[in-house]
């Protein structure tokens, strides 16, 4: 599956009846519950990484970007903003970016 196809997949779903749609209910909830939801998935799949759990990790990592892309849904912030924003960092090293971020 790409990015593009699971944003568009929420984005189907934001419109559906909150009782019938969990991305409908997370969004319904407002974008603190998003990022908090969000922050919650991130924080397993640290701790499936730290303990070494590969099939716990992909699961997890799967959720954390569902919820990633959900909590950029609750902010109306587009994927491809996103992606922009990334290729204009690959021309310089990330110390060099992170430096000027400064």
């Amino acid at each position: 599956m790409k990015l593009e196809d699971l944003v568009k997949i929420i984005n189907s779903r934001a419109e559906a009846d909150p009782s019938e749609s969990w991305t409908a209910k997370l969004l319904a909830q407002g974008p603190e519950k998003c990022a908090e939801k969000f922050g919650e998935e991130a924080i397993e799949a640290i701790i499936e990484a730290v303990k070494g759990d590969d099939k716990a990790l992909i699961s997890e990592a799967a959720d954390v970007i569902f919820h990633y892309l959900v909590m950029l849904k609750s902010r109306d912030i587009n994927l491809d903003d996103v992606m922009k924003e990334l290729k204009s960092r690959t021309n310089k090293s990330g110390l060099r970016e992170k430096e000027d971020r400064s």
